[in-house]
């Protein structure tokens, strides 16, 4: 029996575990190399696999010869469209999670070439370097067709696609009259637009170790943002039971939506492995990341009128994006036109054009970072015709409900991030007219731009196991793609069982673990979060109910509502002295372990009556050489809106990385097409600008405080699309106040600005 204690213990309270600035988990292992990635594990035995890649963009093979790859000592096989073993036909058997919408594209499938760096061959054998000289070997004879990759030529054939039961949210239809509207306005512009194509290039290139067992099953070690994506679509393209499919990503060195999609390296493993009976690894080059999926080349114009006050009277924004021959990938473009201001005359239009290119896909916020920075820098542009201070409009024309439906909002604090982030910046000082600001040979720009992004939330299940000693084990098959997954679940569990953060562990990336959904779109905390939050309150509530059984105990009759659970007791509201341990609750019931497994449930109804979203105020200060053109951006103050922040170091960082990839959106990154070839020419980190130490200087991050019961149940949204959304914007446009002009296509580079 447990007896009252008659003198009240010391309690060491740590408080909540949420909102604490927790160091990440997992990030030991991350710095001292024991985190392992795809292409690190190993098995006796193992084989690698190289892959050929076509030298033309459409077409046919009409011979390829293998035989001098196959003479050569420890090459075991090379695999072609030619001796590949029979696969399903029927498009269900290849698509994903992700696909969109079409025929997804089948590695090997035949001698047709769709677009180049297609993978055409897999040499198999003893050693990588000997797979990738054997792969030199091989010829191949093409019969070329003429090629289209040319957005702008395509652009006359665009069409506008369906409804997509993929997630596609087609633009709503037309209020009022945007054309007559923007006709009859007192104040005007009109502005066409360009988004380059960008390739992820995450520092951990794409990579699938396929462990083979005497049994015929499979582990298979990938790089995924969604195990259970990747075990379903090898189980339904080679036919196999789902319990002889294990996938297992415990870490991930990067993604950015890269690995939403099976790429082609898994189904290449998988095919060499069930082939030969033997374990296999397959790992892309830099260069062959550049032959799958990328964010679309994008033409856009959008038109805005105006009264003379700043009141908004039109608004148009129409897109033309690619797509592939054979899926039509779709992004929320111009649907945020819509929702961001109010105006009555609004007319949205989003079409596709078909290239011979892979099909795209999902990088950091699809849509919204190719579509928001369109309006923002359109905004600005209204801005100044009107002598109005940029900021001054957005206020001029805010607005508390999403005009595409007429719904409120859950929450949105997008007026506070413009103050609170107005005011760090400094943007009272600004001064009005263009090349005003100057120090010397540079001219010094400042501009600013909104940010906006979904608040989403899915279906997960979580699982949990309690131990006699008070550990306590969380899993779902989630991944964790670099957020800090790992950290924030441990955050949540610990807060909501009062554990000290040292006695809790999160297990992801295994297929082994309950059903979770990719993580992409910032909605995993949403998701997989609100799931370890269910079951962590099951094991709270039978924690609850096993003490107030204690006949003997100090809680007895307690129900959970009047407990607090911390640093490891169950601990009376009305008198901290009346406790016990979680270890005193399990060890009076007889119980070794307490596991429970819950799933996480959109709020469904009251979701629906609101409009769910993040948003963010950037502004930004850019130095331009008045001579050479360079531009450098010297600061940038990013000011968000995301509900409650579960961890503020990780989320931090989110959002400073966002922020670098926006610098890398509004003045580097190119993927760079030779229209002659039909493909990217600057495939390799020599030629393909990102950001580096020296483009980032100060960046200055604020979380504004916000409140959200309905988004979910833990009130916290995603940070890592918003981060990046508007920040191209907010460059353009301090550009264009440094310079005096204006440029619409992105990125921005030395020579737009000198050619201006």
């Amino acid at each position: 029996m447990i007896a009252k204690p008659t003198i009240p213990a010391p309690l060491d309270r740590p408080g909540s575990q949420i909102g604490k600035p927790v160091s990440r988990v997992d990030g030991r292992l991350k710095v001292t190399g024991g985190a392992k990635y795809a292409a690190e594990f190993n098995t006796p035995g193992l084989a690698h696999g190289y892959i050929v890649s076509s030298a033309i963009a459409r077409g046919r093979i009409l011979a390829i010869d293998t035989a001098k790859a196959l003479a050569l000592p420890g090459v075991f096989q090379v695999f072609t469209h030619e001796n590949r073993p029979s696969l399903p036909w029927f498009d269900r058997k290849w698509k994903d999670d992700d696909a969109p919408k079409g025929s997804p594209f089948r590695p090997l499938y035949d001698a047709t070439i769709h677009h180049a760096l297609q993978p055409i061959a897999l040499v198999v054998a003893e050693s990588f370097e000997l797979a990738r000289y054997a792969a030199r070997l091989i010829h191949v004879t093409y019969e070329a067709d003429d090629h289209r990759t040319d957005l702008r030529a395509a652009k006359a054939d665009a069409f506008t696609p369906g409804k997509d039961k993929g997630g596609f949210q087609p633009p709503p239809k037309p209020r009022g009259d945007a054309d007559t509207a923007l006709a009859e306005a007192e104040v005007s512009v009109d502005l066409n637009f360009s988004q380059a194509v960008e390739h992820h290039n995450p520092m951990e290139m794409h990579a699938s170790t396929v462990i083979y067992h005497n049994d015929g099953s499979l582990t298979v070690h990938d790089k995924t943002q969604g195990p259970i994506n990747s075990q379903t679509y090898v189980c339904n393209v080679f036919n196999l039971a789902t319990d002889a499919v294990r996938v297992i990503s415990p870490f991930v060195g990067g993604a950015f939506g890269s690995g939403l999609r099976p790429q082609h390296q898994l189904f290449m493993a998988v095919l060499a492995a069930t082939t030969l009976k033997r374990s296999v690894r397959v790992e892309l080059t830099r260069p062959q990341m550049f032959s799958f999926g990328h964010r679309p080349e994008t033409l856009q114009r959008v038109a805005l009128g105006a009264k003379k006050d700043g009141t908004l009277t039109a608004v148009i924004h129409e897109a033309v994006q690619e797509t592939s021959q054979t899926e039509n990938y779709v992004e929320v473009v111009v649907n945020w036109s819509g929702q961001q201001y109010k105006c009555d005359n609004v007319r949205l239009d989003y079409k596709l054009a078909r290239l011979d290119t892979h099909t795209p896909l999902d990088q950091r916020a699809p849509g919204a970072a190719i579509g928001v920075p369109a309006l923002e820098i359109a905004m600005d542009e209204l801005a100044a015709k009107l002598g109005m201070d940029p900021l001054e409009l957005r206020l001029k024309n805010y607005t508390e409900v999403d005009p595409n439906t007429d719904k409120p909002f859950s929450s949105k604090e997008l007026r506070a991030c413009f103050q609170q982030g107005a005011e760090r910046f400094g943007w009272h000082k600004r001064s009005h007219a263009p090349r005003s600001m100057r120090e010397g040979r540079q001219l010094v720009g400042w501009g600013m731009a909104t940010g906006v992004w979904d608040a989403m939330q899915g279906q997960a299940v979580a699982s949990a196991r309690l131990g006699i000693d008070g550990t306590l084990t969380v899993g779902s098959a989630t991944a964790d793609i670099g957020p800090g997954t790992y950290t924030a679940m441990t955050q949540i569990a610990a807060d909501i069982l009062g554990l000290p953060i040292e006695k809790v562990s999160f297990q992801l990336g295994d297929t082994n673990l309950p059903m979770a959904p990719l993580q992409g779109g910032s909605w995993t905390v949403s998701s997989v979060g609100s799931a370890v939050k269910a079951v962590c309150d099951r094991l709270r509530d039978r924690l609850a109910g096993l003490a107030a059984g204690l006949n003997d105990g100090p809680l007895k009759g307690l129900k959970a509502d009047e407990l607090t659970f911390a640093d490891g007791f169950l601990i009376a509201k009305s008198d901290p002295s009346w406790r016990l341990s979680i270890t005193e609750v399990m060890r009076a019931n007889d119980l070794l372990v307490l596991e429970d497994e819950a799933r996480s449930i959109p709020y469904y109804k009251s979701q629906m009556k609101h409009a769910l979203g993040t948003h963010s105020a950037i502004f930004a200060e850019v130095r331009v050489d008045e001579d050479l053109g360079t531009v450098q951006v010297t600061r940038v103050v990013s000011a968000v809106a995301a509900g409650r922040i579960i961890n503020p170091k990780t989320a931090r960082s989110q959002i400073l990385g966002a922020v670098v990839w926006g610098i890398g959106m509004a003045l580097e990154e190119e993927s760079m097409i030779d229209q002659r070839l039909g493909r990217f020419m600057n495939h390799d980190f020599g030629e393909y600008h990102i950001p580096v130490n020296a483009d980032v200087h100060d960046i200055d991050v604020i979380f504004v405080e916000e409140h959200d019961d309905i988004v979910n149940p833990l009130g916290a949204k995603g940070v890592g699309e918003i981060g990046i959304v508007g920040v191209p914007a907010a460059i353009a446009n301090a550009i264009y106040h440094a310079t005096g002009k204006r440029l619409c296509d992105l990125p921005i580079t030395l020579d737009k600005i000198l050619g201006a």
